[in-house]
């Protein structure tokens, strides 16, 4: 009797270990078609400056479920991605199952000094934004502006915090010029000196500033290989007056 017992509870399991196994099978073939259904093949970034499109796809995509569309999706519904420096936020969107869109919103930028071996970037305020040991292509180094310190957060402790807005004006205007200037030194009278590549430009106040920025860009072509300063200070829509002096 203990014997044909054992073998009835026996049969019993089967049905048991069996279901369990398919529910298992089930469950993987599950697992693998979300995976594969929400595999990510196509990334899109926009807004991006600071950071490459590979370096956006390495902290929005981390993790092992970072390429899947799916899981994205979830770990970031209504939520923006924040605390990544030099970036106010980043949106993920989902368009299809195996895409993602990733729209970058970043700090407004005016400029940076260098300040201890550091690059401090500000904004349109003068607002010290980050500090950091990584240069931004792009973004003008700004000298000539004095001050004894400074602190993250805050804006910098110059004179005349007026100067923020022209260097804001004349950086954003340079650049819709395709004109990115390297280097913009001010003197105790805010007049600029430019630096674009080998030539210097003698810029004066921020007055007259489309006519001397269409006047640049008629002009930087023709000096072309040359080295030297430009001098249009005194350039206006009246007074159509400007030298360049090579460099001996």
């Amino acid at each position: 009797m203990y014997k044909y017992g054992k073998r009835r509870r026996r049969k019993k399991r089967w049905p048991a270990v069996l279901g369990s196994l398919a529910l298992l099978a089930a469950l993987l073939g599950v697992i693998y078609y979300l995976l594969d259904y929400y595999k990510i093949e196509n990334v899109y970034v926009d807004g991006n400056v600071h950071y490459t499109k590979e370096e956006i796809m390495d902290i929005v995509m981390e993790g092992p479920l970072g390429n899947n569309s799916l899981y994205l999706s979830l770990k970031y519904k209504d939520k923006s991605i924040t605390g990544v420096p030099f970036i106010a936020a980043m949106d993920v969107t989902v368009p299809a199952p195996d895409t993602i869109r990733i729209s970058v919103y970043e700090k407004s930028l005016a400029g940076y000094i260098e300040y201890l071996g550091r690059y401090i970037y500000f904004d349109k305020d003068g607002t010290v934004v980050e500090s950091s040991n990584v240069r931004t292509l792009g973004m003008p180094q700004i000298t000539g502006l004095d001050f004894d310190y400074i602190v993250v957060g805050e804006p910098l402790p110059v004179e005349n915090s007026d100067i923020f807005y022209k260097i804001l004006r004349v950086t954003q205007t340079l650049s819709d010029a395709n004109l990115p200037a390297e280097r913009i030194y001010f003197n105790g009278k805010e007049e600029m000196t430019i630096h674009l590549g080998d030539i210097r430009v003698e810029f004066g106040t921020d007055e007259q500033l489309d006519e001397k920025i269409n006047l640049l860009k008629k002009q930087l072509p023709k000096l072309e290989g040359m080295k030297g300063t430009l001098n249009i200070q005194n350039y206006n829509k009246n007074v159509k007056t400007y030298t360049f002096e090579p460099d001996s």
